[in-house]
């Protein structure tokens, strides 16, 4: 009578962990493939929202294009300035889907003056 008491409770044990095994397992699965990823992007868009400075080119979410014409010191907003004719927009930076900033834009177009004054020294082969 003793013996079978002892090999019922190895038994009951044994399917406690295989029952709570896979569940455990799942729940890891699910935060290292679909939490931090998304948590490292939250941080990455917030980082970038905070970055922005004035006359950064900005993409907002509903793909307004414009550059920044003023950061607003309270809140969170900014002043967009859309067109030539300047037609301004004030909105929040949580609407930021992505930023050029100034320096980048630049050195782009220092490097492409570059190029463009290579090519028009390069000596003409016939």
């Amino acid at each position: 009578m003793i013996q079978f008491l002892e090999t019922a409770s190895a038994t009951g044990a044994g399917n406690l962990i295989t029952l709570v095994l896979p569940m455990v397992i799942v729940i890891v699965f699910m935060y290292l493939i679909l939490y931090l990823p998304q948590r490292r992007q939250e941080k990455k868009d917030t980082e970038m929202r905070n970055s922005i400075d004035v006359g950064d080119e900005v993409v907002t979410i509903g793909g307004i294009v414009g550059r920044v014409a003023a950061i607003g010191t309270k809140d969170d907003t900014f002043v967009l300035e859309t067109t030539s004719d300047r037609v301004k927009i004030r909105m929040r930076r949580s609407a930021i889907s992505s930023v050029n900033k100034l320096d980048d834009q630049l050195n782009k177009d220092k490097e492409k003056s570059k190029d463009e004054a290579k090519k028009d020294s390069a000596p003409l082969k016939k």
